[in-house]
């Protein structure tokens, strides 16, 4: 008797322990109070243009219609820039889903300087058969003026060229820049500089197949959906796109095949990442693919001339497959690059669905291990450490974020978060499916019905995460009174206003899109670098490292289009905490053209600056 109930005790007590041992960490209410007090954000709605009828669904292929909400998911984005040319990125053009616009507006509350305006495409856009996906804000002819590239699902994207001086549809010149009237469905494509040689080249990634019919209701026949849950290789193909050259009203881009294998070129792209991750001034690629694994892309190319070697990570013991860069089964949907750990090599920051008790994967962190002399051998230097610093779960995520909105020299990380919003909790059925036969899962026929009223995480918040004293991320939204329930896609952060303390815009889908403009109360000191070409027009992939008096060093890198759908302006924004105002402080920016890598040595005080380099090659 003894015997048996000192085995009972003995299993208890394992119980409790492993218990202790799984159990998350969590921060007493006073805590997340404090850690939420440190922000505060005004709230408005981003203005919108009377147009076509307003839709809450998509109409879609005959085939795909007891699937239309989930088909109807994605085309909400967001990018924050400096379209006017007033020196702040107070300008937003966003995609309004409601009426498939893309609208062009100041940012709310930063004054009245033209009214809102939709783009015009022509006949080159019919509402019928295609819908914008996203808006990419650059100078792509080099004039020294901020073009907009808009992507979308059912055909090639199309350049917005300026032209006139006044901010109105008309100043907007709409240019083809893949011949052909091919039907591509892109969900993400960023600016980036990937051969060197000082020009902005462009990556494009596609989801459904190339030539689909997705948005056609008068369709015939049968679409394709994803082959596979994990291993999806049948999607649109990936396009490296080398500039070439521009004159008046026009931009001319060069599609370079064969340089990614079938595998790499075929994954459903949701998000792409390009930042220099070794040093050299070169971009590297992130492919956050949607049903499968996602792709790091080592840059060896040569002005003119493409080379890219595919990273992998190297699983160790304890670590699942899954947990290894390159080797995932997730559903990547954002990507942002940071350092989070403060050893100068950018982070990597990516969602993917984490939702509890529903298809529970998990966001990833792959932190630099610094030993970037590995990508020339195939491996990727990172380790995911998104669960022993917090970020690996929360729900269905879309663009992630890392950025610093109160000046301390430590990120914080936010996501769009959310699929499908109604009354009818369809996981069940999405589980069912999602282990079911692969062979069956590309027919559209083999699905269960979402439709308008089903609901997929639509009841969630965006996370606001914030790192505390222990080294852990944790939610503080709900503290800050900003946890109401979203169905969020992108994610773009600019300082609006030049006051140094970064703002933010959040692209919903189905519903109004929104600002946040950073009030907080007790920012630390920050340096800000408007890096441009000699023309005026930002330098996309410059490299900034701040030389502090403690010798610390920080760093980062001018964005040109990173994430889902969400486009950050390209300054750059470093905090610097408690580092006082007139100190000045050793600035190096580096940037690479045809020439080669170039590097500049500037002593600067806090505050913003602009620092012009050298002409184009």
């Amino acid at each position: 008797m003894t015997s048996r109930y000192t085995r009972r005790i003995v299993a208890i007590a394992i119980l409790g322990a492993l218990y202790l041992l799984a159990r998350l960490p969590s921060l007493s209410d006073s805590e997340r109070r404090a850690l939420a007090a440190r922000f505060r954000f005004e709230r408005a709605v981003l203005p919108v243009v009377a147009g076509p009828e307003v839709r809450g669904v998509r109409p879609v292929h005959p085939s795909l219609r007891h699937i239309a909400a989930w088909i109807s998911s994605v085309g909400a984005a967001v990018a924050l820039n400096d379209l006017d040319g007033d020196g702040l990125s107070n300008d937003l053009c966003y995609v309004d889903v409601r009426t498939d616009q893309v609208i062009v507006a100041p940012v709310p509350g930063t004054g009245d300087r033209y009214a809102p305006f939709a783009l015009d495409a022509g006949a080159m856009f019919s509402r019928a058969t295609m819908a914008p996906m996203g808006c990419l804000p650059g100078d792509m002819n080099e004039d020294g003026r901020i073009d907009l590239l808009v992507y979308y699902w059912g055909r090639t994207p199309i350049a917005f060229l300026r032209e006139g001086t006044v901010m109105e549809a008309k100043s907007y010149r709409p240019v083809e820049i893949v011949p052909g009237g091919e039907r591509w469905f892109t969900n993400a494509a960023a600016f980036a500089d990937l051969d060197g040689d000082g020009h902005p080249d462009l990556i494009v990634g596609n989801y459904f197949p190339d030539g689909a019919r997705i948005l056609d209701a008068a369709g015939g026949g049968s679409e394709s959906m994803q082959h596979s849950m994990s291993r999806a290789f049948n999607a649109g193909a990936k396009h490296l796109m080398l500039w070439q050259g521009a004159g008046a009203g026009s931009v001319r881009y060069r599609d370079v095949p064969g340089i990614l294998s079938e595998e790499v070129s075929h994954g459903w792209t949701l998000a792409i990442g390009a930042a220099d991750l070794d040093g050299d001034l070169l971009p590297e690629i992130y492919f956050a693919n949607d049903f499968g694994p996602d792709r790091l892309l080592h840059n060896l190319s040569t002005p003119g001339h493409l080379q890219f070697q595919m990273l992998q990570g190297v699983r160790t013991a304890g670590v699942p497959s899954s947990k290894v860069l390159g080797h995932d089964s997730f559903k990547g949907m954002g990507v942002d690059f940071g350092d989070v750990n403060g050893d100068g090599w950018p982070d990597i920051f990516v969602s993917n669905i984490a939702a509890p008790y529903a298809l529970e994967e998990s966001h990833f962190l792959w932190m630099s291990t610094g030993q970037v002399d590995l990508m020339r051998r195939g491996i990727a230097p990172y380790a995911d450490q998104s669960e022993t610093l917090g970020l690996s779960r929360s729900g269905w995520g879309w663009d992630a974020r890392l950025a610093d909105f109160d000046n301390d020299g430590m990120a914080e990380a936010l996501q769009a978060i959310g699929f499908v919003r109604g009354e009818v909790n369809r996981w069940p059925e999405l589980h069912e499916i999602a282990m079911g036969n692969d062979e069956l899962l590309s027919t559209p026929g083999s699905w269960h019905h979402f439709v308008p009223g089903d609901d997929l995480s639509g009841h969630m918040h965006n996370p606001f995460y914030v790192r505390a004293t222990d080294g852990r991320y944790y939610d503080v939204a709900r503290e800050m009174g900003m946890d109401e329930p979203h169905i969020s896609r992108g994610i773009a952060v600019a300082d609006v206003d030049g006051d140094g303390r970064l703002d933010y815009a959040v692209a919903n889908q189905w519903e109004d899109s929104l600002f946040f403009r950073n009030a907080s109360p007790r920012p630390g000191s920050f340096l800000g670098l408007r890096v441009r070409h000699a023309n005026g027009t930002p330098v996309i992939g410059a490299a900034a490292t701040v030389f502090l008096p403690d010798g610390r060093r920080l760093a980062t890198q001018s964005d040109g289009g990173t994430g889902h759908s969400g486009k950050r302006s390209p300054e750059i924004h470093i905090g610097l905490g408690s580092v006082p105002q007139d100190l000045a402080l050793r600035v190096e920016v580096r940037w690479r053209d045809a020439a080669g890598p170039h590097t500049e040595q500037y002593s600067l005080k806090p505050g913003w600056h602009v620092v012009t380099l050298g002409g184009r090659s």
